[in-house]
């Protein structure tokens, strides 16, 4: 039943896209070029090879293609899924205006139109009969039957297409631009002040540097991880938390694009809990890597600090592996009077770390929405989309992510890495 119902909604969504780029080719290349020429083949053909591609980036990762094929085909087919996004909202946008515009065309009477001609004279009845009358020429024919589009309307029609399909593809590229410099730049830094009821005076403004979603693949490589450790290390942070999704890919293909993680630098050390996309990159191969890189997994497992408990659980996509989270082996025995941080990469799970007493959960995966409006659609299946709230006596942070997946862009929802600064009542 579960494959037939995903079998079912792929073909709705291959069905919707398909119906989508013949709309767009309608409005983007039929109207706006004419039949046969250069400019209408080359339109053609890349709507056809557009979406091929993006199809080509989503599925030669799972499908164990060499990376660098998926590196060749993953930059133009992701950024042509986030240029459809927002040509079709511009699009959508644009259609009532196109409409009004070509509405105000036809009420003018074309200057080239042809009239017909004038009603023949009346004949007296004494006259000769005279001969039958020639049949009308085909063009007048055509005229007095339906009036042919002329030649300057043609034009005009043409005309407003470019026009209003220029305009929309304008502000498309334009956004997916401006978001994707956004992703290519680098995080910037956000600082939260979280204050814990029973955190010690003597932690009072220990920081954490958040990072969440780094999706290292074939987009984002070695230059990005390298622009994220600069960033974390200059905040010079008490701990460093990485909570999930940092690869989109195997130990053999990104284990060199991670290197840089080596040279994270904090004072309690650097720690990695898993998202759900490092199960479908090889959870293990990444949980011994990281490992080796200089990070301590928290696979359901506590680590006591000085001043509070540090734990982590695993991502609920390892329950597909039997290794889902285990709130019980991470946060059951401990000393409840003790003030509890818990990395967990989904914030659905929100809810588990309020029944064990969990002080502070930090988390990842929203992105934010990454894509505005894609905020709405991370509403329905988060209780947290980014920033802080609080639910029973348990605080929430859920970060935006230091990357991106899927298209290097982000429009209305910029990548950030957080610190993270705790604060004691008693301070």
């Amino acid at each position: 039943m579960t494959i037939l119902v995903f079998a079912l909604v792929a073909l709705a969504v291959c069905a919707l896209l398909v119906l989508v780029h013949r709309w767009l080719w309608i409005r983007l290349v039929r109207d706006t070029t004419a039949p046969g020429t250069l400019t209408r083949r080359i339109g053609t053909a890349s709507t056809i090879a557009l979406p091929l591609l993006s199809l080509a980036a989503l599925t030669t990762g799972r499908a164990g293609a060499p990376f660098w094929l998926q590196q060749t085909v993953a930059w133009p087919g992701y950024l042509w899924l986030a240029v459809l996004l927002y040509l079709t909202l511009t699009m959508l946008v644009a259609e009532p205006i196109r409409a009004l515009l070509l509405r105000r065309l036809a009420h003018r009477v074309p200057s080239g139109a042809v009239t017909a001609p004038p009603a023949p004279q009346t004949v007296p009845r004494a006259a000769a009969p005279e001969p039958a009358p020639e049949p009308a020429p085909a063009s007048v024919v055509a005229v007095t039957a339906e009036p042919a589009v002329t030649g300057l309307e043609l034009t005009r029609r043409r005309f407003v297409a470019r026009a209003v399909g220029g305009a929309a593809a304008a502000v498309a590229v334009g956004t997916v631009a401006t978001g994707t410099y956004g992703v290519l730049r680098g995080p910037s830094v956000r600082r939260v002040r979280v204050p814990l009821a029973k955190l010690p005076r003597a932690a009072h403004g220990f920081r954490i540097a958040v990072v969440s979603d780094v999706h290292l693949g074939p987009v984002l490589g070695r230059a990005h991880t390298q622009r994220i450790v600069d960033t974390v290390n200059r905040t010079q942070p008490d701990l460093i938390a990485i909570v999930g999704d940092l690869v989109d890919g195997s130990v053999p293909d990104l284990g060199p694009a991670a290197e840089p993680l080596r040279r994270l630098s904090a004072r309690h050390g650097s720690y990695f809990v898993t998202g759900n996309h490092e199960y479908f990159s090889g959870a293990q191969q990444w949980i011994d890597h990281v490992r080796e890189l200089g990070l301590t997994p928290l696979e359901n497992a506590r680590r006591p600090l000085p001043h509070f408990d540090l734990a982590g659980v695993n991502d609920i996509q390892g329950e597909q592996e039997g290794s889902g989270p285990d709130f019980q082996a991470a946060l059951g025995d401990r000393d409840r009077t003790r003030a509890a941080v818990l990395l967990a990469h989904q914030p659905v799970v929100i809810h588990d770390a309020v029944r064990h007493g969990v002080d502070l959960q930090l988390s990842g995966h929203t992105h934010g929405g990454q894509l505005w409006p894609g905020n709405y659609l991370a509403e329905l299946a988060n209780p947290t989309v980014a920033g802080l709230e609080r639910y029973g006596d348990t605080q929430l942070y859920v970060s935006r992510g230091a990357g991106a997946w899927g298209p290097p862009v982000r429009v209305g929802a910029p990548s950030d890495i957080t610190v993270v600064e705790l604060a004691s009542f008693q301070a």
